[in-house]
């Protein structure tokens, strides 16, 4: 089991430290995206364009690295049930956007797909927060 929970550790902090990354390389583009699924007044895009990638690269280090385990997998977890019901809105309105979740380079789409992969990580993290102990 711990072996078992080292891999999803790696892997789950791997993810987010790179979609982090690849935001912070491009923060204008990752604001575009985030602006694309009309939720954020104007005002608040900047603020989370610039904020959201470091938070991903800091709970996803954490992850990887073992320290605070649970709270950065907790952290994820808040962070995926937010990209979930982003994603779910922008379908539920229609809207034919990227999502943004890897920069502006991946252009993956919002739809079901990209539902089930957040879904996945999210049981992944919801994992870690009940069999990690800090």
């Amino acid at each position: 089991m711990k072996w078992f929970n080292l891999v999803l550790r790696l892997f789950l902090g791997a993810v987010f430290v790179y979609a982090g990354v690849v935001k912070i390389i491009d923060p204008a583009g990752f604001a575009k995206s985030i602006g694309n699924f009309q939720i954020l007044r104007p005002d608040q895009i900047n603020l989370v364009a610039i904020t959201l990638p470091w938070i991903e690269v800091v709970a996803g280090g954490l992850l990887m690295a073992g320290i605070w385990r649970r709270p950065s997998a907790l952290l994820i977890a808040v962070m995926l049930i937010v990209f979930i019901a982003a994603v779910a809105s922008a379908m539920h309105r229609h809207l034919n956007i990227d999502c943004g979740c890897f920069g502006t380079q991946a252009g993956t789409k919002v739809g079901l797909t990209k539902i089930m992969e957040n879904t996945g990580m999210l049981l992944a993290a919801f994992w870690l927060i009940a069999k990690e102990k800090d």
